[in-house]
């Protein structure tokens, strides 16, 4: 029978068995339930009238003829930007620059198969169905999915496909596919299966044996040695012709620059000894007065004394610095360490730290520039190259003598637990559990910190806090808080590790504990003035010194509240210490510029001092200054 035109269109797409348009279906289903879908499009032909709002924005002719320009790019919105990958040939993270900027709005996939394909004969077969009813089907199918498309006619004047007895005899064939109605919902459970323990095990074949034997003479053991001996020998002249004159070049330099550097280093020390040489021999007078000098007059004066000039050590850059700290080597007795700064709020700036020996005191034998004024400073006894300073900005540092620069190998900062106000006194402690160093500071801002040295940073720990009883501030939202004290000098026990006084500017001095961080163990109301210096006692484990800008210089016992004796000096007291010989000799410096020892001494030119806020030391005698 000839074919039509639509026989040949359906010809090359088959459609596949079990598979339905669903354009067909839906229409069939429509002719069932009689809906006419001419009516339909009546309904959606007559125009629908429009209602104007009332609230509708009026425009005007040239609002609307207004052109508004549109820029559409091809960037995804959503697209991440900064995609940060792992390079494994870098070994670090990399930031992706090309990012993709496809956005899959909606996927369909296809129903339809070419009828030559794999699958198609596979589903073909399945069914089991002749391929000539096949290709009818699709030819039929084709046909309804294009309903408004008339059929070709036949050039001999044949019938259209749809009134071939073959087509009607495949429709009563098919069977309708069942329609899953999708709002049923049946929950489905299923168990997990747990996989069985399996045990394996395997031996490791031993490594194969063999026996070896050999005899050792002495001429083989000399033979073998020999033999070694001229390999060695042959590498060493493959070595020495490998070499280049460009190495031979950089050798040349490299000795020569040695050379050069151990001659300077050299002429520097003997510069060095040849410099206290002539200062020695200068200042030699100075020299054996330090040692020797005794005036006679003192036989003839009740309770005076004089005291004698010796030597004077300055600075050029450091003329307008104040002197605010002194503290003596106690290994090298020569040495000793100078701390510069100011105590004027409004003139703060830059401090220098400065260690001068007795032997040569023309020129300092350190120098440390600071970016803040050292206010206190103390020198490791043990390791007399420690040396801790604390600085008006509320830092404590360490510099190390035998390391190179100059800045400190420590120092503390906000992130490290700095103070916050000044910091009065630093001091030295014994080594912890784990002999690391560790020294403690007192500061206005109230805390007493210890601070140990673990490898290359300052580790704080707050011993405790100066709080004043019976007086309450108002901090951040209105809440009553405790006022803090501000503390300005302390001293550890000679004997018992864990006690030690702090004095404070509001005159009391609080024996504490190092074990003890909440409560202090007593308090005295000692001055009516700041505690400028409190110190116990070299030989008396009960006594205790200290002394204020209220005049006074008071002797403690610390089990006993009271003061045991006063003196009056009549003059604001810098600083007070006791005698290293005698435990009931002390001396004392006031801020008027004279020097006190157990009492009052009269006022004269022979006693008259530069003015100082530290006493260095009371009656030192180091050893005979040597070359």
């Amino acid at each position: 029978m000839p074919l039509t035109n639509s026989n040949r269109k359906a010809s090359n797409v088959q459609k596949l068995p079990g598979l339905k348009s669903t354009k067909a279906a839906s229409k069939k289903k429509d002719e069932e339930e009689g809906v006419d879908a001419g009516d339909v499009l009546d309904e959606w032909s007559h125009g629908k009238a429009l209602i104007k709002p009332t609230d509708q924005l009026e425009l005007t002719d040239a609002e609307l003829k207004e052109e508004i320009t549109r820029i559409l790019t091809a960037n995804n919105p959503h697209a991440p930007q900064n995609i940060v990958r792992y390079s494994f040939k870098e070994r670090s993270y990399k930031l992706t620059s090309a990012v993709d900027q496809l956005a899959v709005h909606f996927v369909l996939e296809g129903g339809l198969l070419h009828q030559d394909s794999d699958e198609a004969q596979r589903l073909r077969a399945k069914d089991s169905l002749p391929e000539e009813t096949t290709t009818v089907d699709t030819g039929a199918e084709v046909e309804e999915e294009k309903p408004e498309t008339p059929a070709t006619p036949v050039d001999d004047g044949g019938e259209a496909e749809e009134d071939r007895p073959d087509s009607v005899a495949s429709k009563t064939n098919k069977k309708e596919p069942k329609l899953t109605n999708q709002f049923n919902f049946s929950e489905r459970a299923s168990q997990t299966l747990n996989n069985p323990l399996r045990e394996r095990s395997c031996q490791t074949e031993p490594p194969p044996r063999n026996n070896f034997s050999a005899t050792a003479n002495q001429w083989e053991i000399y033979d073998a040695y020999v033999h070694e001996l001229q390999k060695q020998e042959k590498n060493k002249e493959k070595q020495k012709s490998a070499l280049s004159k460009k190495d031979e070049k950089s050798k040349k330099k490299m000795m020569l620059m040695e050379t050069q550097g151990d001659d300077i280093t050299k002429v520097g020390k003997a510069a060095k000894i040849f410099e206290r040489m002539v200062n020695q021999n200068t200042l030699d007078d100075i020299a054996q007065d330090f040692k020797y000098f005794e005036d006679a007059s003192d036989e003839f004066r009740d309770q005076e004394g004089t005291l004698l000039t010796l030597w004077k050590f300055q600075y050029d850059k450091a003329k307008r610095m104040t002197v605010t700290a002194l503290c003596w080597n106690m290994k090298h007795q020569d040495l000793f360490a100078v701390g510069m700064g100011s105590y004027d709020f409004s003139k703060q700036g830059c401090g220098m730290l400065v260690f001068y020996s007795l032997k040569n005191s023309a020129f300092p034998e350190y120098l440390y520039p600071t970016s803040s004024g050292v206010l206190c400073l103390d020198i490791h006894e043990q390791h007399s190259y420690l040396v801790a300073a604390g600085f008006y900005d509320g830092c404590v540092a360490v510099y190390n003598l035998k390391e190179e620069g100059l800045e400190p190998v420590y120092k503390s900062t906000a992130k490290t637990g700095k103070h916050t106000d000044p910091v009065w006194q630093v001091r030295w402690q014994n080594d912890d559990m784990d002999n690391n160093h560790n020294f403690y500071s007192v500061s206005s801002d109230g805390r007493i910190v210890s601070w140990t040295l673990v490898k290359n940073e300052l580790v704080f720990t707050d011993i405790i806090t100066l709080i004043l009883n019976g007086t309450v501030s108002e901090g951040p939202d209105g809440v009553q808080q405790p006022s803090i004290a501000c503390g300005t000098s302390f001293d550890f026990h000679k004997q018992i590790d864990y006690l030690f006084l702090v004095g404070t500017e509001e005159g009391k001095i609080h024996k504490c504990s190092k074990n003890y961080s909440s409560q202090f163990l007593e308090t005295y109301n000692a001055h009516s003035m700041a505690v400028d210096a409190v110190k116990w006692n070299h030989f008396h484990p009960q006594v205790f010194i200290s002394c204020s800008s209220d005049w006074t210089v008071k002797i403690w016992d610390h089990t006993i509240n009271s003061p045991m004796f006063i003196f009056d000096l009549n003059a604001v007291v810098g600083d007070v210490s006791w005698s290293p010989y005698s435990s009931t000799v002390f001396a004392a410096v006031t801020r008027d510029g004279t020097a006190k020892k157990g009492q009052e001494l009269p006022k004269g030119p022979e006693v008259e001092i530069a003015k100082m806020e530290k006493l260095l030391s009371l009656l030192r005698e180091p050893e005979p200054s040597t070359v």
